[in-house]
């Protein structure tokens, strides 16, 4: 296989915003086992004056990630992270306003492998989103697994995420005064397992838990599809009944989530390596669902909330499929 290698006079903006999406890479992948690494050698070294004081802290914050989290706007407002979005570019796309006295839940569509799309519009404030919602704040909430990981809990709170638990998604959706929105990724670690280009798998039918929370607390609903979130890697061929899918699976009910085994684009070339592809992700965000609080919903009342939902979500995507994607290249 020929090896196509980048040029060598990329402008520095771009070898900036591949730099940006590099750290973002492997934060993601390694940075929760370095700093599990930094507290066993603590541990082994016996250098208790630094790993005591932590662990005291540690278990007086446990409960942070399900009551709001703690974001920075210093952190978010990190240069690296305007260069992160334009690497793909990443665009926030408003289809209806939102009323600010109100709280929503934003249904998030697709997975994809790594939630870019998400990400890049939710927890950095260099997204459209404080410019098309103005008053409003928004919580992406993630597996409570990374908020168990010491240090790098800590990290990833900063930029804003929060725990998925039921009691996290209530915090939000009680807070008074409205402009809060719950971000969440309804696919989950199952459907970025079928995260492949060119395809959309949703795994929406069973998820029923998020209507009952949005019916308890009179929360609106929200379908958002991020266009182009699978484009960004190629995963290995694993289809239903595969050994390779079955390990997977397998994987994803004993720890709640699963990795897939991707591949992409290389920093100095363009065959293979972990860097997603420079495609464009166009995030939409569809029209509000009116949702009458329910203290005790029936599961009637569930369930035809969630076909309105489906329905709804099914409108977003066939009035928005075929809208161009302006690609930047590779």
């Amino acid at each position: 296989m020929k090896v196509e290698f980048a040029p060598l006079n990329i402008p520095l903006a771009r070898r900036l915003q591949t730099a940006a999406v590099l750290q973002w890479v492997l934060s993601f992948l390694l940075l929760a086992q370095v700093c599990v690494g930094i507290i066993v050698i603590l541990i082994i070294h016996n250098y208790w004056f630094l790993y005591i004081p932590y662990f005291t802290w540690l278990y007086f914050d446990w409960r942070t990630p399900e009551q709001g989290g703690r974001r920075f706007d210093w952190i978010r407002n990190w240069t690296v992270w305007r260069y992160f979005k334009d690497y793909f570019p990443i665009h926030l796309i408003k289809t209806q306003g939102l009323d600010p006295s109100r709280n929503y839940i934003f249904g998030f569509h697709p997975h994809g492998i790594l939630v870019v799309g998400a990400f890049g519009n939710f927890c950095t404030n260099y997204s459209e989103f404080k410019e098309l919602f103005p008053g409003f704040t928004a919580y992406l909430h993630v597996l409570p697994f990374w908020f168990r990981c010491p240090l790098f809990r800590e990290y990833l709170m900063t930029c804003g995420p929060v725990s998925v638990s039921k009691k996290s998604v209530s915090y939000v959706l009680s807070r008074q005064g409205g402009g809060n929105i719950s971000v969440i990724v309804l696919g989950g670690a199952e459907e970025s397992l079928d995260a492949h280009p060119g395809k959309f798998t949703l795994f929406i039918r069973q998820r029923k838990g998020f209507i009952k929370i949005a019916l308890t607390h009179g929360a609106y609903l929200v379908p958002v599809f991020s266009f182009g979130e699978n484009e960004l890697f190629k995963q290995i061929n694993n289809p239903e009944g595969s050994w390779l899918r079955t390990v997977q699976e397998k994987l994803q009910k004993i720890t709640g989530f699963t990795l897939p085994l991707f591949h992409a684009r290389g920093i100095f070339q363009y065959n293979f390596g972990l860097m997603p592809y420079r495609k464009p992700i166009n995030t939409v965000v569809g029209r509000p669902i009116p949702v009458h609080q329910t203290p005790h919903p029936t599961r009637e009342q569930i369930e035809e909330l969630h076909q309105t939902y489906m329905e709804e979500l099914r409108k977003l995507f066939e009035e928005h499929k075929g809208k161009p994607l302006v690609d930047t290249g590779i």
